[in-house]
């Protein structure tokens, strides 16, 4: 890379979210694929000095890899917009659609797509309509197995698959753990996949899909960080038709969602071929066992060279 095309890019990491040690994971392996591409790249983690730094340094290019709410909830994004400063992902309203899993599921379903029948249940509601009767409730309404997480958040933390009523108040209590909402959601039997979808400048493309089998049965937090825990396959399994319809699905939520540059969108795909939308993350892992460097390099493309043309991209599309 020459000298005139090289960026100074801030990347953020780390943030105080529980899925600090993850962000500080993805921001150390982007600040080094675009290190060996040939740009000059500084990891800050972001604290009360956050703006004054931009504002000093005058970075060509901001990068956020913070996970969890303190970089996905769409408030830090919008601030970001407010510097001037180019950043690679998500404007900060679209990214607190896809932030809340409910308001997601419930844009995708309006647009015809399928995802699981789901009920958020805050804290406040939980407690208030007497959490018996609820609990008692949502067995006989949804049905088991099902699924219990956070309405906010990733890393599949504070996620349980419920398959008996006596399981189900523990798993209410592990996602109230992680957000004052919680999604109790059907079970949907199938092939877990996921789908990144990356724009670098000729509109969003889907690239080739992950299927993911953990060992366990359950792809926990300790599943996705843990090498040796959980098997990937890419592209998945699944027939070609199957997977030119999962992926167009993939873009279209994205698109639909107002995403940008970068994101990956969750999926289940049951025995008849039917994607059923889970989840879109706007900064999705990147780490060393992350699936959008998977799918990267199942493309056959190097991260440095991937990363270099979203950021690249992201200069021409504030």
């Amino acid at each position: 890379m020459s000298e005139l095309s090289a960026l100074r890019i801030i990347v953020l990491a780390g943030g105080i979210s529980h899925e600090r040690d993850v962000s500080l994971r993805s921001g150390r392996r982007v600040a080094d694929a675009l290190t060996d591409e040939g740009h000059f790249v500084t990891v800050l983690d972001p604290g009360a000095n956050l703006l004054t730094t931009l504002a000093e340094q005058a970075p060509d290019l901001i990068w956020p890899t913070l996970h969890g709410a303190t970089g996905e909830d769409g408030a830090l994004l919008s601030l970001l917009e407010t510097t001037g400063i180019p950043f690679v992902g998500s404007r900060g309203p679209a990214a607190a659609l896809a932030w809340n899993k409910a308001i997601a599921k419930e844009l995708v379903l309006r647009a015809g797509f399928a995802t699981p029948p789901a009920i958020a249940l805050s804290t406040e509601t939980f407690r208030d309509l007497g959490a018996t009767s609820v609990l008692e409730h949502l067995v006989r309404a949804i049905g088991l197995p099902l699924v219990v997480k956070p309405a906010q958040g990733g890393s599949s933390q504070g996620v349980t698959i419920v398959r008996a009523p006596a399981d189900l108040p523990r798993a209410m209590v592990d996602a109230y753990t992680y957000a004052d909402t919680a999604l109790v959601e059907a079970y949907i039997d199938g092939a877990e996949v996921t789908v990144a979808v990356l724009d670098t400048g000729d509109g969003p493309e889907a690239l080739p899909i992950v299927e993911i089998v953990p060992l366990d049965g359950v792809y926990s937090f300790e599943a996705r960080y843990n090498a040796g825990e959980t098997d990937f396959y890419t592209p998945a399994r699944l027939s070609d038709d199957v997977a030119v319809t999962v992926a167009a699905a993939a873009v279209a939520i994205h698109t639909l969602l107002g995403l940008r540059h970068l994101s990956r969108v969750d999926l289940i795909v049951d025995a008849a071929g039917t994607p059923w939308f889970l989840e879109a993350n706007v900064l999705p892992g990147l780490t060393e066992t992350s699936l959008v460097p998977q799918a990267i390099e199942a493309d056959r493309h190097t991260l440095g060279a991937t990363y270099s043309a979203l950021a690249t991209n992201a200069l021409v599309t504030q």
